[in-house]
This record gives structure tokens, sequence and C-alpha cells, in this order.
């Protein structure tokens, strides 16, 4: 039986963590009835219908930039993955539950609620980059910044920690979805192609890079011609893709300059000498330690597991409450946020 649940609701997925292990990870896509509303698939099932539903079928994204755009869909989704995960064997648990860092507090009330709403007790709300403090184990007693930047599909969580709590944060909303953005733009401005998002993030995972590969490589796409609306097969190498994206990575490196600028100098000293923590399903991109390397001058550790360390993290904090419990930032979310 389930009592103590780690849950990232992230943009792009849903990610459930408990018994000291990933019990359910699932894409943040309903599909439901365009005159009733009524959820028909979800998950993965969800996402394989988008850009391929008929009229009578509409894809939702409950979960935009790393905030509920959605409420019904919300709950309804995250009450079937519960069910997924756990089916009737779960009663009354304590949860866990991160958000972006930044988000207001109207958004913080949303997350909570929608999790209360899908069968969750005592639930508590966390930022994302104190999630991570945690599962990396830092000594919360000691004045000593660092440096964590959390690359998620809807936004790029970018925090300086020290003593437990955040002294710098920023959530920008320029983060892995924008890359295959700019892949579809792309695509479509060089070979005169229309693709999907599917599609795009699909050459983004194979050859997408944000250095330059010693040895180029390539990929064979599909999509439709812009003026014949046949369908077109195309070649894009991992140069193409590189110059493609290479906009969306240099505003995430603008983005970690604007955090730092706004932080103390013995903050950023720590920072020099400790490096950067990268992590989050974006860090996966080829090179991107190496980018910001070369870009920001700080030595970079992208950390083992990226996709689920800020779920992970929610489980080791709801393991040791007494350390958001002796910090008054988190104190105040607690007792805000906390449903009785």
């Amino acid at each position: 039986m389930a009592t103590d649940i780690g849950i990232d609701l992230g943009s792009s997925k849903t990610v459930i963590f408990s018994s000291s292990k990933v019990v359910l990870e699932l894409p943040n896509v309903v599909t439901v009835d365009a005159e009733t509303w009524e959820p028909l698939y979800f998950g993965e099932k969800a996402k394989q219908t988008m850009g391929r539903t008929p009229d009578s079928l509409v894809c939702v994204t409950p979960i935009e930039r790393g905030a509920i755009a959605d409420y019904d869909i919300a709950e309804i989704m995250l009450k079937n993955y519960m069910q997924q995960a756990f089916g009737n064997r779960i009663l009354r648990p304590r949860i866990m539950a991160t958000l972006p860092a930044g988000l207001t507090e109207l958004q913080h009330h949303s997350l909570s609620n929608v999790v209360e709403s899908a069968g969750g007790r005592n639930v508590t709300v966390i930022e994302s980059p104190l999630a991570i403090a945690f599962g990396l184990g830092l000594d919360f007693s000691k004045p000593r910044g660092t440096l964590i930047v959390d690359i998620g599909a809807g936004t790029t969580d970018i925090a300086v920690i020290s003593l437990g709590s955040i002294a710098v944060c920023e959530s920008f909303k320029t983060a892995s979805s924008d890359l295959d953005a700019q892949i579809i733009r792309y695509v479509r401005k060089e070979y005169n192609i229309e693709i999907g998002p599917l599609t795009a993030e699909m050459i983004k995972m194979k050859i997408g890079a944000a250095v330059k590969r010693d040895i180029e490589v390539a990929i064979i796409a599909k999509g439709r011609n812009v003026f014949s609306g046949l369908p077109e097969s195309f070649e894009i190498s991992s140069g193409e893709v590189y110059d493609a994206i290479a906009e969306t990575i240099d505003a995430i490196c603008g983005g970690i300059r604007q955090v730092l600028n706004r932080t103390d100098p013995d903050l950023v000293a720590d920072i020099t000498e400790d490096g950067m923590i990268l992590t989050g399903g974006g860090a996966l991109l080829y090179g991107l330690p190496q980018r910001f390397r070369e870009t920001l001058g700080v030595e970079v550790t992208l950390l083992d597991d990226p996709a689920h360390s800020v779920v992970k993290g929610a489980a080791v904090a709801m393991k040791t409450p007494q350390l958001l419990k002796n910090v008054d930032y988190q104190l105040r979310s607690i007792r805000e946020l906390t449903v009785e």
C-alpha cells in the first residue's frame, strides 16, 4: 500500500515516485470528444493521436509552461494516472508535488487542489530546484551557493540555493519544447515541408546537438510539402539541427547569465569553484554540458538520471520535513499549501 508519493506534474509528462522507484511516467496529453469533452485516451496513446485526430476528437495538454491550463482535464488525467499506478492499493497518501520556481500563489494552490482532488491527502508543494537540492543531499546548514539549472519541456528553472532556501531564481519560458518548434520552423523554411511536433521531437532526440559533432550524422524524416500538399521525405543533418536550435540554446545561456547577475558576488564565487548542476529531460541534448562550459566559463555536472531528479528529490524531501520547516520560505509554503 502506497502512503508516501512524490509527483512531478511537468509540462510534458507526469512522473510518480513511490517505494523507492518510478511507478508511472506518462505524457500529459488527453484525447477528448470534441462535443462532450469526455476523455477517451490518456498518456502515450493520447500523445500518438496528436496531429492525427479527426474533427470529432481534440488533443488537450492540460499543463502548459509548468502551470495548469485546464483544471478539469488535469484532475481527470491525474486521477487516471493514480489509478494506473496504484489501483485500489492507495489509502490517504502523503504527497509531495513539485512545480517550477517563480509561479504565483494562485498557481501553487491550483496544483495542490488538483492533486487533492485526484485522491491525495496532506499535499505539500515544493519548487523543483529545492526538490533537486534535497535529492543531491546538499548540506542545508552551510551558507554556500549552488547553481541548479533544470531544463524541462515547458520551463527552464534556474536557481541559486543557499542555506536550504532559494537565494535567487527565475523560471524562463524557454525550454526543450522550443527546440522542437525551432526545428519545425527550420524544416519549413529550408525544405518547404511541414512536420508535426512528434517528428520534430524525434529529430531532436536522434541527431539534435548543442555543439558541432565531430562526425556529421543525418536522418530521413517525412512531412507534407507546403505547396503540393503531398507527402515528402527529406534528409536533415545534425549540423542543420545545430543551426536551427542555436538561438534557443543561446537564450537559455542568457537566462543563466541573468540569474548570476542578480546573485551576490560571494555566492557566485562558490558557483565558480563548484560549478553548476544540470538536470531535467532537456539536459540530455547532445553536447549541452560542453556548450554551457564554453559559454559560461563554469564547470557543469550532469546528473545521472536528469529526467527523474525532481521527483526523486521530492521523495527525499518528504522523508526529511524538518529541514523544510527550519526555513521560513518553505514553512510559508507548507502553511499555505498543505491540505488538512
